[in-house]
């Protein structure tokens, strides 16, 4: 997902009053501050790894120095996974087909028998989500 589908998705999920409530692991990016290229993830607690004669060390920490220290949710544009985005369709989301060669791809089926496939299911799900928000 890119940032121009973030942004369509937002849209769609504002117009349908559904807000998102960020989580450990959630996905997002920060756009119009030159970080459009980087993903980042919600999480409670950073790990690192240290090298070290001995052996490498995993070291956990709280926080993280950085020049930005805290940003609003709605400064940035969440960036669903496949099961975020099938939560989205709820009852409506009906399969996920792996579709065979030549194209190959993945087709998100909903109840009402409409099929939104590409060649990376995410996307496929994402088109699905934008089809019921859209007609909503």
């Amino acid at each position: 997902m890119d940032i121009a589908d973030a942004r369509r998705l937002r849209a769609a999920t504002d117009a349908a009053g559904i807000a998102w409530r960020p989580r450990s692991g959630d996905r997002f990016v920060i756009p119009d501050r030159d970080l459009d290229e980087s993903v980042f993830v919600v999480s409670e607690m950073t790990i690192n790894v240290e090298r070290a004669i001995g052996g490498d060390i995993i070291k956990f920490n709280g926080t993280t120095e950085w020049a930005l220290d805290s940003i609003a949710a709605s400064e940035v544009l969440w960036l669903p996974r496949e099961d975020q985005l099938r939560e989205l369709l709820g009852v409506r989301f009906t399969r996920l087909e792996a579709l065979g060669e030549p194209a190959g791809g993945f087709a998100v089926t909903l109840d009402d028998g409409r099929r939104f496939v590409h060649v990376d299911a995410e996307r496929a799900y994402l088109l699905a989500v934008l089809a019921v928000l859209d007609a909503g």
